[in-house]
């Protein structure tokens, strides 16, 4: 009965920290933009968000949490640079002040009516206050979302999505306004939730976590992490699916230009009037400060830890709050606009890496992880040049880079030649792991 409760508290706790500004703003607007074919849109999020970010946790929780043992295998200088610039987009730099930026545009902006400089500040110093309040004691973190702010914003959660589906806001449009593959265009949003990239570092307090409550056996310790993982994902899956609905439940009346916070305040403004605007204000302020504690933990630990105590955490947390609550002010779709060409070049490299660190774990030649992870950053780098200036158009004929996977195939063959060229120090994962 106690690893039951256990796992609920440590799931939940970890879906709160996931569940933050960008979950709340790309299922809706993936519902928008796919009328009544938002299934499929939803299933590409869906891979990319949940499917992804599970693995990662499984990948995460057999190296005791270490996030940069899954990537050391690419060579100290890449594992380096992902390693840094993934927990850079999930901290300071995109993911945290999204949070704050979110909270007021969604939450507090709605229903005061506010607008302008002063107010945008004044709301990002109380957020981050509050989050360095509560990141501060990072044993903590875990039980402050789990028992107390989760089920809050779950209830919530579920008042929205049972109204939205018993009294519909309208009819489903036919039509798909985007002329792009559905598919992708979910993989490619569920990228920007960033919540793959998360899951290497929230492992590690969702361990420490599990360790400070009595599980010393290694083995039992990633069996309830992985558990946890489970619970987070089905709880992520069921809301983005009710998410995506409400937001094709607004097909017929909203264009493709409509910002992606104000769909969430038409649809709880449709749903319960003035009340539905308070309603989202507590839900998006417990998403976005559940996340935002979450996320300046895991930071603090990365960095504390990359350099072996000479940064303190304490010291990165407020560095953290102080710098996020600056970023903030920009808003929430200039902090889209510069996180959509950054995490489509690491995602997939960081990826590629946690798919070979699951298959070839036994695997003693470290080239077949080199080859991988560089295959895979060209292939990326190229793709967002192509995107953004259309310089290189052979990239859209590669194998699956309709559905947004352009990258695996060449990772594939980056590693099949990596096997094929002896490295001289090189040891397998699991005894790396073992080492630990």
């Amino acid at each position: 009965m106690k690893k039951t409760v256990d796992t609920l508290v440590v799931g939940f706790a970890l879906f709160s920290m996931f569940f933050g500004a960008g979950n709340l703003l790309f299922p809706p607007y993936l519902g928008l933009i796919s009328g009544e074919h938002w299934l499929t849109s939803f299933v590409g999020f869906a891979l990319a968000d949940v499917g992804l970010a599970l693995l990662v946790i499984i990948a995460a929780a057999k190296v005791n949490g270490k996030f940069g043992n899954i990537l050391i295998r690419s060579g100290k200088r890449l594992s380096v640079i992902i390693g840094a610039a993934s927990v850079l987009c999930i901290g300071p730099l995109l993911a945290i002040p999204r949070t704050a930026a979110t909270t007021y545009e969604m939450g507090i902006q709605p229903i005061f009516g506010t607008s302008g400089n002063i107010a945008s500040i004044i709301v990002s110093v109380i957020f981050f206050g509050l989050t360095l309040f509560l990141t501060i004691r990072p044993t903590k973190v875990v039980d402050i979302v789990g028992k107390v702010l989760t089920p809050l914003l779950i209830l919530s959660l579920i008042v929205l999505i049972i109204l939205g589906i018993v009294n519909p806001i309208g009819d489903i449009s036919p039509n798909v306004l985007i002329d792009k593959n559905l598919f992708a265009e979910g993989v490619s949003q569920g990228y920007l939730t960033m919540d793959a990239l998360a899951s290497g570092v929230f492992a590690g307090i969702i361990i420490s976590a599990i360790a400070s409550k009595g599980y010393n056996n290694p083995g039992e310790r990633v069996k309830l992490t992985i558990k946890s993982g489970l619970v987070a994902g089905i709880a992520l899956a069921l809301i983005y699916g009710g998410l995506t609905y409400l937001g094709a439940t607004l097909s017929n009346k909203y264009g493709i230009d409509t910002p992606r916070a104000l769909l969430m305040v038409e649809i709880s403004s449709a749903l319960l009037g003035n009340t539905g605007k308070v309603l989202l204000g507590v839900i998006v302020s417990l998403a976005c400060l559940t996340t935002s504690i979450g996320l300046t933990s895991a930071t603090g630990e990365y960095f504390s830890e990359a350099t072996n105590g000479k940064l303190k955490y304490e010291t990165i947390v407020i560095a953290v709050c102080v710098f996020s609550a600056v970023i903030s002010n920009f808003g929430v779709g200039a902090i889209i606009q510069l996180s959509a060409p950054i995490l489509e070049i690491v995602y997939p490299v960081f990826m590629a890496l946690v798919l070979l660190s699951l298959v070839c774990h036994n695997v003693k030649n470290d080239n077949v992880f080199k080859g991988a992870a560089y295959v895979t950053l060209v292939v990326s780098l190229l793709s967002v040049s192509n995107g953004l200036w259309g310089v290189a158009p052979f990239m859209e004929k590669l194998p699956l880079a309709s559905l947004g996977f352009s990258w695996v195939l060449p990772a594939i063959g980056g590693a099949i030649v990596g096997f094929f060229i002896k490295s001289e120090k090189s040891i397998s994962l699991r005894e790396s792991y073992d080492a630990e």
